[in-house]
């Protein structure tokens, strides 16, 4: 085999001259300095005055040695630890290749390097040792008792990006995009992701990656904020009890697009009412309804044959679950856990599809969409510039809060993903290269949208204003309407909901993950007992997570689901991350942080890193959690205004993961012994530096030196 330790093979002329080393026994006499090499019967391995250099004593300390050629009289000798008794001498040929003998090895040297695992041992015959490390296999991704890594590096982008890249992306951005001064959103919105997501971004695929540890746990870093690990989780599991029923709608009306006429697109079934009245359709007869009661036969088949929300008059009255819906849900949730009960191993295979399909999808409707009439003046609508909206605060906040949400930062999520990389990954690269993509997804989808606007606008003969929405009367209203229309329009309707399927699916994969990995690293010794701890811990999460959505497919389940999507993940997203940010730059300090990303990728971040991370980010993030704790609009579905009490439980379930932070600060401060700066002191304190001092609880760590670096 070619030799390890040759830095270059050597010409042809010489590739014919071969020597092979004579086999001559070490002696045993205990003393490993005293071992002489076989010298070679043939001509020397190098050059004279390459040996001759090589020949002069060492007066250096033991040191690793680099590859490359060396003379006979250095001709090394390499120990494995699989063979124990044995020795290889080793003589380096002409041709590049190596050529050994087996010799007898000396107990106590067998015992000396019992320990080094992972490495080879070379012996030089002035008693000079060197050790290198053996080159593990390139696709092994798990080591015993160390952490799994992603099979490939494909793996771990393709789910960092199909996190972000969700359902948000297609019927919140396009529509946001157009109220707000179409093309002019952008730079609000540009501004906002440089300066606030980004580097928030960053910092959780770094904590992640060099700690390698879950959302919770690695908090041992400082762990008076360990809550808010505990914050993020809440948060995630939150979001699973309504997210993944979206997704089950979404499968529902795939299901329903199997047959030869769509059932939104047109009036006279059972589920219709008297105000129903296709204007795509009927846009001459006289006998349809007022304009101010028009329905379309869509929104009716949303609301009444999907939903059924006239049969619940709010929340005080959910009435029964539908079962349809209960059983789209509990595939959905059985897919989840196909995909999540290996790990990373399992969830890597998946997001080849789920985080792929959507670009395929969206650009089929496309193509299909820009030869529809009136697609034109739907993309002038989208992009159609207003400087005079750059005015309007209000503007700006929805900018802000958009690009939080679609990067999906304070989740935990990326964190958790970056935990299972090799420690030297570009996460730098990484974390360009999905804001992106994500940016860019955003961008495109709001041409797929906008071009069926413009056709329904035109096919009913009114203002692009009066079809454009958001949210889910988008996705399930507006768009199946306008696909009811096109020829195949049942083809078309099962590639759109298998677009929303997949976005779907890797964002609630990612959200599942979090709470998954998060508990598991911080119970390890409990879980250790557990024999299939990733398998039935997964099933229990997820179970849980199906009983507690149950309540979400009653026939008052939108009720529901609005009041989740506004309580569960809105203000404690946004505070999990300021206190991320202060965390870190603030209490572990950011020459700390620097310092790590520089062990992890040889360089430090630059001034406008940790600006941000030090001012920039965490101003943006309170002056958005300000503006919607005091903007905050009257909570309303479908004409349905939600009670006081309605909206007390709103704030207590909000605050339920917001105050995982206090709470989890209070305890460890208490857990700590001393007094009071003792106690703070002690709690501030990464783990790794405080483990002579854990019993006492006395930790020098109030330099504020750290505090003023940027």
């Amino acid at each position: 085999a070619p030799c390890p330790f040759r830095a270059a093979r050597r010409g042809p002329a010489q590739r014919r001259a071969r020597t092979a080393p004579s086999e001559q026994a070490m002696p045993n006499n205990n003393s490993v300095a005293a071992a002489k090499p076989p010298q070679p019967a043939a001509e020397p391995l190098l050059p004279a005055d390459e040996a001759a250099q090589d020949a002069s004593p060492r007066s250096q300390p033991p040191q690793h040695r680099s590859p490359g050629p060396r003379s006979s009289k250095d001709s090394p000798v390499f120990f494995e630890k699989n063979k124990v008794r044995r020795m290889r001498h080793s003589a380096i040929r002409d041709d590049g290749y190596c050529s050994s003998t087996s010799t007898p090895l000396s107990s106590e040297y067998v015992d000396h390097l019992s320990g080094t695992e992972g490495q080879t041992a070379v012996i030089l015959a002035d008693g000079v040792t060197s050790t290198v490390p053996v080159a593990s296999k390139p696709h092994e991704t798990k080591v015993p008792g160390e952490r799994p890594t992603w099979k490939n590096k494909a793996d771990f982008l393709l789910s960092i990006i199909g996190f972000a890249v969700d359902l948000a992306n297609v019927w919140r951005f396009p529509y946001l995009c157009y109220r707000n001064g179409g093309g002019v959103f952008l730079i609000p919105y540009m501004l906002m992701l440089i300066f606030g997501a980004l580097p928030l971004f960053y910092m959780e695929l770094v904590l992640g990656q060099y700690n390698r540890q879950g959302p919770i746990s690695v908090w041992k870093l400082c762990p008076l904020f360990k809550g808010v690990g505990y914050c993020s989780v809440l948060v995630s599991w939150y979001v699973s009890f309504y997210y993944n029923v979206i997704i089950g709608w979404a499968l529902y009306f795939m299901f329903s697009s199997f047959r030869a006429e769509l059932p939104w697109s047109r009036c006279g079934n059972p589920w219709n009412t008297a105000s129903c009245y296709s204007g795509t359709l009927a846009q001459n007869d006289s006998e349809a309804p007022a304009a101010d009661n028009r329905t379309s036969p869509a929104l009716e088949f949303f609301n009444r044959a999907v939903l059924e929300l006239h049969t619940s008059p709010g929340m005080h009255d959910l009435g029964s679950p539908k079962w349809q819906l209960l059983l789209c849900v509990f595939l959905v949730f059985i897919i989840l856990y196909l995909a999540l009960f290996k790990g990373v191993s399992s969830s890597g295979k998946v997001v080849w599809v789920t985080a792929t399909a959507p670009y395929f999808i969206l650009t089929l409707l496309l193509l299909r969409g820009v030869l529809l009439p009136g697609a034109g003046q739907g993309v002038q609508y989208y992009l159609q510039p207003n400087v005079g909206k750059l005015l309007d605060t209000q503007v700006w906040v929805d900018a802000a809060v958009q690009v939080f949400y679609s990067v999906g930062v304070g989740f935990g999520v990326h964190l958790t993903y970056a935990s299972y990389n090799p420690f030297n990954n570009n996460c730098y690269r990484d974390c360009l290269m999905t804001t992106a993509v994500n940016s860019f997804t955003s961008f495109y989808s709001g041409f797929v949208i906008f071009v069926y606007l413009g056709y329904m606008a035109a096919k009913q003969g009114v203002p692009i204003q009066q079809v454009a929405t958001e949210g889910h009367g988008l996705v399930f209203q507006v768009y199946p309407e306008a696909i009811a229309t096109l020829p195949g329009g049942p083809l078309w309707a099962v590639l759109f909901f298998v677009m929303l399927l997949t976005l779907g699916l890797d964002s609630a994969m990612g959200g599942l993950e979090s709470v998954i990995t998060g508990l598991m690293d911080e119970f390890k010794t409990f879980f250790s007992r557990w024999r299939y701890r990733r398998e039935v811990f997964t099933a229990i999460v997820i179970c849980a997570s199906f009983c507690v959505s149950i309540v979400n497919v009653t026939r008052g389940g939108g009720y529901m689901i609005t009041w989740l999507d506004t309580y569960s993940a809105g203000i404690s997203l946004l505070c999990a991350a300021l206190f991320e940010s202060i965390g870190i730059a603030w209490i572990y300090g950011l020459d700390r942080f620097c310092g790590n990303i520089h062990e992890m990728l040889g360089f430090r971040p630059g001034i406008f890193w940790r600006l941000c991370w030090k001012f920039i980010t965490p101003t943006f993030l309170v002056a958005v959690i300000i503006s919607g704790v005091v903007n905050q609009a009257p909570v309303e579905y479908h004409n349905y205004r939600y009670p006081p009490w309605a909206i007390s439980m709103g704030w207590g379930l909000a605050l339920s993961s917001v105050s995982m932070v206090p709470l989890v600060a209070i305890i460890m401060l208490c857990r700590a012994k001393g007094n009071c700066k003792q106690r703070i002191a002690y709690t501030i304190t990464p783990a790794a530096e405080r483990q002579e001092e854990k019993e006492k609880g006395v930790v020098e760590r109030f330099k504020l030196s750290h505090w003023t670096y940027v």
